[in-house]
């Protein structure tokens, strides 16, 4: 199969796939090499340096990169102050919940799928638990700071709401 035919191929399975919507399978699959190149530059930065990557990490780490993860990752996707960076990819359409942003997303090809990502905590969140992760191996104290103040916050959250219920109670 020459390079025409491939290409003709996965223009077919594409249109196959995505029926009468417009799914931008192509940026997608950028999304993914960036994720691919990113891990693998940093994993070899970790190995040309003078740090090891762990066997394993304490599940304290583990517990503080997940709660971090999960607050970063909202900030990021829901928050209004950050609404700007989501705004080149995204419609305002309301709110969703206490302090969240409800946004659709808008565009065609990388546009779209940038906003499909920069709309969704669990996409987003593959990408800052990557960050975190990697941070970790190369700076941990720095690493713990950041994620104890995303962690706080997110503890922080829950009490808003506990509080908002005993009020109303």
């Amino acid at each position: 199969m020459n390079l025409h035919e491939l290409h003709h191929k996965a223009l077919a399975e594409k249109e196959a796939y995505a029926g009468d919507e417009e799914r931008p399978l192509g940026a997608f699959v950028g999304l993914l090499g960036l994720y691919g190149t990113a891990v693998g530059i940093s994993t070899l930065g970790v190995m040309r340096s003078d740090r090891r990557l762990p066997d394993r990490f304490a599940f304290a780490d583990i517990a503080l990169i997940s709660v971090a993860t999960h607050r970063l990752s909202r900030l990021i996707t829901k928050d209004p102050v950050t609404s700007p960076l989501r705004a080149p990819f995204t419609r305002f359409k309301g709110t969703s919940a206490e302090a969240e942003l409800e946004e659709e997303v808008r565009g065609t090809g990388a546009r779209k799928a940038l906003g499909e990502l920069l709309t969704c905590p669990f996409c987003v969140g593959q990408w800052v638990a990557t960050g975190f992760t990697f941070s970790m191996v190369v700076a941990p104290k720095q690493t713990r700071l950041a994620a104890t103040i995303f962690t706080a916050v997110s503890a922080a959250d829950v009490l808003q709401y506990a509080y908002a219920k005993v009020q109303q109670a």
